[in-house]
């Protein structure tokens, strides 16, 4: 990756790695440590996945709920196939997009004059419906703690044992970068390019909830970058006066205004920094974080004022990886482990495997 960036905006080339996402562009927390290699998702089955609900149906109420298991298809697949039953799209709740290549469990919601569908969505090819029940209120994007993830790795290293365990522990002391994985950015990897030309103002034949999307992976990135960025100046295990911290216990978040003393609470693995997802909501820290925060939009011939069409937030920098556990199979092992909402199952399969 390139420290000085000298084309222009009007210079943009889709095909300018800077608007692609790489693996090997972003540091590791546990990039002095070998990995133990193999082959990860040899199979649909190899994947799993299952949603932690902020709450469960109360089981009386005007909108339906269905616990669903799906197999190769994305949460978007599963509401067109409700669609079809007579559903509209917008009726449709849930809570989180789910991995397509994955088998995974998560909660959906319609109208309760809607609930026959669900006996037309178990008849789907790839999707079974496990439970029924009725809530007061349409599941919302959002509504979820977290999910369970058991990945299993085939062909590994033969001492991958030897090779694994020195880096979850290096990942519980300091815990996992939080970046967004490749899932965020397109089967092509176009995303963040498509972001790039509607936040310059270009006119693209796409409905808003694409708009929305494209937009959301430019942000994506410009997050990664800036983790990188810090990562490489040694601020991951650190908070600067000024920026924002998030608690890891609570979720909640604070303007840190001793950054020597806070970052204590950081290598406890405590708070992390929170960056942003650049936005009209989201202001630039002060002092030297708003320095990298500006320098990341600089790098890429982009301004701060350019993200006002999209709300914006911020995001934990690093994940607690508390509950990681490894059992071996017959060929290779597989990782059992929970993150929160939107945090990404490939950010600590990369650290592991290192492939």
């Amino acid at each position: 990756m390139r420290d000085t960036i000298t084309e222009t905006a009007a210079d943009f080339d889709g095909e300018d790695d800077r608007w692609r996402f790489s693996w090997e562009d972003l540091p590791a927390a546990s990039g002095n440590l070998p990995g133990t290699g193999g082959v990860l998702r040899a199979s649909v089955e190899d994947f799993r996945v299952e949603e932690i609900p902020s709450y469960l149906p109360s089981g009386a109420g005007t909108h339906a709920y269905a616990f669903i298991e799906k197999r190769g298809m994305t949460t978007q697949e599963v509401v067109s196939a409700l669609a079809d039953a007579g559903v509209p799209r917008g009726a449709v709740g849930f809570a989180g997009q789910k991995d397509k290549y994955a088998v995974a469990r998560q909660w959906v919601s319609v109208p309760s004059d809607h609930a026959p569908a669900f006996q037309a969505l178990d008849s789907v090819v790839g999707v079974s419906v496990l439970e029924t029940s009725r809530h007061r209120n349409k599941l919302g994007l959002g509504h979820l703690r977290g999910n369970r993830f058991s990945v299993r790795i085939r062909k590994p290293r033969s001492d991958w044992e030897t090779v694994a365990e020195p880096v979850l522990a290096r990942l519980r002391q300091v815990g996992v970068p939080n970046y967004f994985g490749p899932q965020r950015f397109g089967s092509f990897n176009t995303n963040i390019a498509d972001g790039l030309r509607l936040i310059r103002g270009e006119k693209m034949r796409i409905d808003r909830r694409m708009q929305r999307f494209y937009k959301s992976a430019l942000q994506s990135h410009l997050f990664n970058r800036l983790l990188k960025m810090r990562m490489e100046r040694g601020l991951y295990e650190a908070v600067l006066t000024g920026e924002r911290a998030q608690r890891h216990d609570s979720g909640g978040m604070f303007v840190v205004d001793d950054g020597e003393y806070e970052s204590e609470r950081v290598r406890r693995l405590e708070i992390s920094a929170a960056l942003p997802l650049f936005g009209r909501k989201v202001r630039i820290s002060s002092g030297d974080a708003g320095l990298l925060e500006e320098r990341v939009l600089s790098e890429l011939d982009l301004e701060y004022a350019q993200f006002r069409s999209i709300p914006g937030a911020r995001r934990i920098s690093r994940l607690r990886l508390d509950d990681a556990a490894l059992t071996p199979t017959d060929d290779g092992y597989v990782l059992g482990f929970t993150l929160p909402k939107g945090a990404y199952a490939t950010s600590v399969m990369r650290e592991l495997m290192k492939a």
